[in-house]
């Protein structure tokens, strides 16, 4: 089978041929239909993620496939069964194999290439400003790069949660992508002090920073007495040093939020968290984007399209 792997940290990634995996206890075999592309996909194939594998290993964290076989031990879900998985690694192939027990079955009424999109960034999105954040309706939520694959789907989700949402985005065209999702409010970042515009608005009580560097900074700045910012990553390639001073005078919480260590140490937050976001979609509460769709072959020039911001929601690859 294909598959679109990392050889080493010194090169890029490529498509090779290998043998077809055969699953372990606990595993089912899947016949992979789409792949959704995460920024962790980006920092994994240098070597910088915080589970980086050891190489040689096949890029892609979460996938939507048919079971086509069980490992040991496994009976379900069964043979046929569309289902999606975070995996972690190995979906940007023909087919793999990943723990039966974080599948989770599709609706009829989900495409294939939104389910494999759908669980990392509306996952993240959910448990933090849920889960973390405790978001409150009435509050105001400021998105940073709202039209990203995890910042488009926080301004859906706190619409969805009763928020007022400023979204952070760069250029019109992208704003025009964040307020369809919702956003009360949008700002430019190309030409815009963000702090000055959010002040203007009343100030943030939630912040949602999935870019880091000057706009969390400005972020800052905004915030109303008692916010929570969220740290959800550092797209800037810019990990901020956060002042004390700052958070101690307007009893600021950093919370820090990572969607895939849960599976550590919760991962029934994880499982509850996409069961309501799945129910949230078939009724008609979501609506995922996705901007682009590749097949395996040009699964290079998909992660180029993320790596230079030139994508809005998810980027999705299909073997």
């Amino acid at each position: 089978m294909r598959a679109f792997q990392v050889r080493s940290f010194d090169t890029d990634p490529t498509i090779v041929t290998v043998n077809q995996p055969a699953p372990e206890a606990g595993e089912v075999l899947l016949q992979i239909a789409a792949c959704g592309l995460n920024f962790a996909d980006l920092l994994m194939a240098k070597g910088q993620y915080q589970d980086t594998p050891t190489p040689p290993f096949t890029l892609g964290m979460e996938v939507c496939g048919t079971v086509i076989g069980h490992g040991p031990g496994v009976t379900a879900p069964a043979i046929g069964t569309r289902v999606a998985v975070f995996g972690g690694q190995g979906g940007m192939a023909e087919m793999g194999c990943f723990p039966a027990a974080l599948c989770r079955p599709v609706p009829d009424d989900m495409t294939s290439e939104t389910a494999a999109g759908f669980m990392v960034a509306y996952g993240t999105s959910h448990l933090a400003l849920d889960r973390r954040a405790r978001l409150r309706p009435g509050e105001t939520l400021l998105v940073l790069g709202a039209a990203g694959g995890v910042g488009l789907t926080a301004v859906e989700i706190g619409k969805a949660m009763g928020a007022t949402v400023i979204a952070v985005a760069r250029g019109a065209d992208k704003l025009a992508v964040a307020k369809a999702a919702g956003a009360d409010h949008l700002i430019d970042s190309t030409s815009a002090d963000i702090k000055a515009a959010v002040k203007a608005l009343g100030g943030a009580d939630v912040v949602y920073d999935p870019v880091g560097g000057d706009a969390f900074k400005s972020a800052l700045g905004a915030c109303n007495r008692e916010a929570r910012i969220l740290v959800i990553g550092f797209a800037s390639g810019d990990v901020p040093q956060i002042p004390a001073n700052i958070i101690l005078v307007k009893n600021i919480t950093i919370i820090g939020f990572y969607w895939g260590g849960y599976l550590a140490f919760h991962p029934k937050a994880l499982t509850d968290s996409l069961t309501t976001l799945m129910d949230w979609h078939s009724k008609g509460r979501l609506k995922p984007h996705i901007s682009d769709i590749f097949p395996l072959n040009d699964a290079a020039q998909a992660l180029e399209l993320m790596r230079s911001r030139k994508s809005t929601g998810k980027v999705v690859v299909t073997p």
